[in-house]
Order: structure tokens, then C-alpha cells, then sequence
């Protein structure tokens, strides 16, 4: 949070990513305050303003003259955002892009070329703020399982899950070589983001797992095609280090030199039977000491809301020169070329190296 008052933001798009910072907003006042939208049609331009109240534009130039944002959000499809990107900071604005900065790997050298030394640009990669991984990566950053070694991660896709390897491995951009599968088996299918379907025969979908190589620290990625909202798949974390493991919410590790222990993450959520302080993840806590505090409480949030509000928030403490970059179009670039690597390697049985780029 923000001690000169709720982080003025604009967006520019009106698809489904753009009605969920304005939600943000809306949850949270005291923190968030989306100034406008830049839409390309006035008819996009009118559901926005009827559904969230706020103010919207054909023009950058508009919105950052009406009432000028701290940042805009590049929240666009994927073709149009480095484009975006470029215009915004030709307008001398900061900026957060949606994930990923740009579609392919010559798209990506392309624009942070153009402003990867602008030192304008943050890219919007939540996974990392989420609690759970939050509590876990403050747990291998305090050293509680040693020194990782090796991450697995069967939860979300391609950058977001590069992301989550990356972060808890504590590796930055150095050199990686990935060997990735793919594997298509029936699976039923019952929930999307459309809401639940009726009952169906499995049907197919594919699942591709990665081996990730940082020369001596190692990622697995595991996916299946709608792991996000299929409840028949679990999503899964492991964290090895050299003196334990997290294996999702179960820390080992030695107690003494002859005494190996397992303590859990714990959740306290208000709300549950007769707690009357709300309905909020309160705090995780780790050995009876609490690891992660939610900045969100009163605001009901879910876990992902409260991980996407939090990067707002540190965005526009950036963009107020109050606090660091929250995640640099660096880490987005190397994010997404990692993803990328995933892809091409699956399709073509080959091992992929991704090293010496632009922004390493």
C-alpha cells in the first residue's frame, strides 16, 4: 500500500483482463483507482463505463491528459502488445504488460530493443505473489531446506509456470537447455472457464513435461491442457534444497543431525464457522511464526485477486519512485523465451538451449 493514496491506474483494452483489474479496483479503493479506458470502439468504450463507472477513451494521449495515471496496463491480445507497449512509452509513460510482452521469440528481441533501456517497462507475472508460493519462496530464500536444487511445478502453463521455476530455483537469466514431451490420454473435462459442462465422455487433451537444465539446478514442468480449472487434476509444487523439501504445503527437514521433521504451512482464513472478522486469507504461518500476512484482508479476495492487486500496488510504488521494479521486462522476456523453448522442443523431439539474449 501506498502512503500518498490509492495508486492511480489506466488500462488500455476491454477485454476479460481489463474487466479484472477494474474489479481489483472496485474491491479496493483504498488502494487501487482506475482513472480510464482506452477502448477502439465507442461501443467497447460504453459496456466498460456503464459496467465499472470509469471513464473511457479512443486515445493514450486522452487518457493520460484527463486524469494522469501513475501507469497503463498494455492489456491487449498478444500481436498488439508490444505495439502498445512501444506506443505508451513513446508517451514518456510507465508501463505494466500483460503476459506475455510479445508473441514469438523475434517479437520479443524486437521490442526490448526498442525499450528494454527505457527502464519503463514492468511485465504483469502474478504467480510469484500468489501466498502459497510467496510463503514457500520466503522459506527457501530463509535457507529452511538449504540450497535449492530442483523445482517441479504440475500447477498453471508456459511463462506464469517459467516463472514459478525460476523464482523458487533463484535462478535469473542464465543459460538453460530444456528436453520436453508431449502425451495425449482421455480425460474428463467437467469445468472451464465457461462454468461446468454436463456430464461428457473423456475426451482427449495433452500433457507436456519439460526438463529444464540451469547446469546444476534442474525445473520439471507438467501440464495438462486445462489444469487451471479441471478439478480431476491436482496442482502440484515440489521444492528440493540440499538439506530438505516443500512438497506443496509439507516442509522437511533435519531438526538435528539424526532427526528429520515435516512441519505444514498453515492457512489462517477468516470467516470459517463462527470467526465473524470476515471471509480472507489472514496469514500463512510456518513452525508458529507467520511467513505471509495478506495486505488485502476486508477485501475478500481470492488467492489470485489478492496476488494480481499486490503487483498493481507494487507497480505504482514504482511508478511513484517509492519501491523497486515489481518484475522488469527482462524477467518477462526470458519467461516467455523459456516457454517458448518448452514448445518447440515437444514438437520436435530436440533439445532447446535458450542463452545469449538481448535482455541477459
Amino acid at each position: 500500500m501506498s502512503s500518498s493514496g490509492p495508486v492511480p491506474f489506466a488500462v488500455v483494452g476491454s477485454g476479460w483482463r481489463c474487466d479484472f483489474f477494474l474489479r481489483l479496483a472496485r474491491m479496493a479503493p483504498h488502494a487501487l483507482r482506475a482513472v480510464g479506458v482506452v477502448t477502439r470502439s465507442a461501443a467497447s468504450g460504453e459496456r466498460v463505463s456503464t459496467a465499472w463507472g470509469v471513464p473511457a477513451v479512443r486515445t493514450v494521449e486522452e487518457v493520460l491528459r484527463t486524469d494522469p495515471p501513475a501507469f497503463v496496463i498494455a492489456s491487449v491480445p498478444w500481436a498488439q502488445t508490444p505495439v502498445t507497449v512501444r506506443e505508451l512509452v513513446a508517451a514518456g509513460v510507465r508501463v505494466l504488460a500483460e503476459t506475455p510482452p510479445a508473441p514469438d521469440l523475434d517479437g520479443l528481441r524486437s521490442l526490448f530493443s526498442d525499450v528494454g533501456a527505457s527502464g519503463r517497462v514492468q511485465v504483469a507475472e502474478q504467480y510469484l505473489l500468489m501466498p502459497g508460493h510467496a510463503a514457500r519462496r520466503t522459506l527457501v530464500r530463509e535457507g529452511v531446506i538449504g540450497e535449492p536444487t530442483s523445482v517441479q511445478v504440475s500447477s498453471t502453463h508456459q511463462y506464469h509456470a517459467v516463472s514459478l521455476l525460476r523464482g523458487l530455483l533463484g535462478v535469473d537469466r542464465e543459460p538453460v537447455t530444456v528436453t520436453a514431451r508431449r502425451s495425449t490420454a482421455p480425460l474428463l473435462d467437467p469445468l472451464s472457464g465457461a462454468g461446468w459442462n454436463p456430464p461428457a465422455p473423456p475426451q482427449p487433451r495433452t500433457t507436456t513435461i519439460g526438463l529444464l537444465d540451469w547446469g546444476g539446478r534442474s525445473g520439471v514442468y507438467d501440464f495438462t491442457d486445462n489444469q487451471w480449472w479441471n478439478p480431476l487434476r491436482a496442482r502440484r509444487i515440489v521444492v528440493r534444497g540440499s538439506a530438505g523439501e516443500i512438497v506443496d504445503d509439507a516442509v522437511t527437514r533435519m531438526a538435528d543431525p539424526a532427526s528429520p521433521v515435516t512441519s505444514a504451512l498453515s492457512y489462517r482464513r477468516r470467516g470459517v464457522d463462527m470467526n465473524l472478522e470476515g471471509v480472507d486469507l489472514d496469514t500463512v504461518s510456518f513452525d508458529g511464526r507467520v511467513v505471509y500476512r495478506n495486505a488485502w484482508a476486508g477485501t475478500r479476495m481470492s488467492e489470485d485477486d489478492i496476488a494480481v492487486a499486490q503487483l498493481l500496488a507494487d507497480t505504482g510504488a514504482w511508478a511513484r519512485d517509492e519501491g523497486p521494479e515489481p518484475y522488469p521486462l527482462a524477467q518477462g522476456c526470458q519467461d516467455h523465451a523459456v516457454a517458448l523453448a518448452i514448445e518447440e522442443s515437444a514438437s520436435t523431439g530436440a533439445d532447446v538451449t535458450v542463452a545469449d539474449e538481448p535482455w541477459a
